[in-house]
């Protein structure tokens, strides 16, 4: 099976994306493929600090609850409180409506981002 891996976005070995012109953050099609169908998301609130590698949030479906991991550290400025309504938007459009919260970070990129290349051969 083949999944989408947009080639404008960083991902953690952990299956998150980060956009690094906006600062959004979401789960990559293969992780919510992974999870199957998301029935919550727990997210930080705007304002809260993130540190890279540390806990983003929550995430459960009807197979498992998982952690979400922070790609970059910075501050939450958005949170896509649409999820807590239709966490389904995560399976349905992960890279789009699905999106999960917006950080302002101050280093371009944490060294230990993966590209889309990278990402997609770790996926294979």
């Amino acid at each position: 099976m083949s999944f989408e891996v947009p080639d404008d976005l960083h991902y953690r070995e952990s299956h998150e994306w980060i956009d690094p012109e906006s600062g959004r953050v979401g789960i990559t099609d293969f992780a919510q493929d992974e999870l199957g169908d998301v029935v919550f998301v727990e997210l930080p609130g705007e304002g809260d600090a993130l540190e890279a590698g540390g806990e983003l949030g929550v995430i459960e479906s009807i197979k498992a609850v998982s952690d979400l991991y922070a790609p970059v550290s910075g501050e939450v400025t958005a949170v896509n409180e649409a999820l807590f309504d239709a966490p389904e938007l995560v399976n349905e459009d992960p890279f789009g409506e699905g999106w999960m919260v917006e950080v302002e970070f101050a280093d371009a990129a944490s060294d230990d981002l993966l590209s889309a290349d990278e990402y997609a051969e770790q996926i294979e």
